[in-house]
Formats: C-alpha cells, structure tokens, sequence
C-alpha cells in the first residue's frame, strides 16, 4: 500500500474511533446508573411501597412529638431555614419512621447524607427528593413523578424502602444502608450515614 493511501486510512480510522468515543461514553454513562438502579428493583418491595401509599395519614402521640420537636428542631434549623417546611420534615420524618418501627434519627441521617434535607434534590443516577427515592418507583406504582418532591409521599416510601432493606439484613445497618444506596459490598456510604447518626440526629 502506498505511503499516502496508508497514513490517510490511518486518520480515518482515527477520526472514526474519537467520533465513536464521543457516541458512546455519555450513553455508557447513561446506561450505569440506570443498570445499578435496575438492581435494587425488587416485586416484594414494590408491593410494600404500594400497600404504604395506599395506608392512611399517618399520626402521632402529641408527646412523642413535642419530645421528637424539642430535640431535633435546632439540629434541623440550621440546615433548612423555611420553619414551615421544617416542621413538615420532622413531623414526618418521626411519623413514618415509627409507623415502620424504624429509629427516627437513622432516618434523618440517611436524608441528610442523600439530600441535604432539599426535596428538590436529584442524583446523578435520577433518583429524587428528600430520600432519594428512585424514577422507576413512579411509572410502577402509578404516581407521577411530581409526587416524588413531595415531603409525605418521599420519607414513606423511603423509609418503606429502607425498612425492607433492614429486614433483609436482619437489622445489620451497614448492610442495608449499602443495598439503600446501591454500593453493596462497600463502606464509604453506610460509614458516612452512621457518623452523621452519631453526630448529629442521636434519638432514643
């Protein structure tokens, strides 16, 4: 082959393999997160999910909750400034959590390490809210994705989520923390979640 035919086969080949590169990695990078999310997809959990958006409005000892209010409002208020919002998030928050005979405080943390209490929050991965939730939950459950920022809907069916997951790994935090977030088999998210708890959100 000539000189000219070859090197000019070899810019080609060049070009064509950059313009693949370019195709490919924002979809593989589309496709990641989605695969992992895929994962966590569960019938058992989804049934949960349905019979915990369908229970009623959830409600609290009066006690219980000045108590919940008294410990963890100057926590929160430093964080989310909006006093309405707040008090939304923490009724719930304490409500769902005992209603799933979960510790509050896991809760809080768990929803400080994922969104930083903005339940307009999104990941990288799509999920969204408060907790987190996942945009697959929606299309099968029959809600609109709207439904997912929205404080009551979100802390159930996270917390619904999360208490599965802690069933499975017989109340093994860490373990269920990492299936919460997708990265079983690591530590990083689980330790993070559990200083936060120990730092910040401790509740009897």
């Amino acid at each position: 082959m000539p000189a000219a035919s070859w090197q000019l086969e070899m810019a080609v080949t060049r070009e064509l393999s950059t313009v693949l590169r370019c195709l490919l990695i924002p979809i593989l990078c589309l496709l990641g997160p989605l695969a992992m999310a895929d994962q966590q997809q569960d019938p058992e959990l989804g049934k949960l999910l349905t019979q915990a958006l369908q229970a009623g409005e959830c409600f609290e000892d009066k006690y219980d909750q000045q108590v919940w209010l008294a410990a963890m409002e100057p926590q929160l208020r430093n964080i989310l400034k909006d006093g309405t919002e707040r008090a939304d998030v923490l009724h719930h928050v304490h409500c769902e959590a005992r209603r799933m005979q979960l510790p509050p405080g896991l809760v809080m943390a768990v929803i400080d390490v994922e969104s930083r209490f903005d339940r307009w929050a999104v990941s990288s991965a799509g999920a969204v809210g408060l907790m987190q939730v996942m945009p697959f939950w929606p299309r099968q459950l029959g809600m609109t994705n709207a439904e997912l920022v929205r404080t009551p809907q979100n802390i159930r069916m996270g917390c619904t989520i999360l208490k599965f997951y802690l069933d499975r790994e017989k109340g093994n935090y860490a373990r269920a923390l990492a299936r919460y977030n997708g990265s079983t088999g690591k530590r990083d998210y689980s330790d993070l979640v559990l200083a936060r708890l120990s730092k910040r959100w401790a509740y009897r």
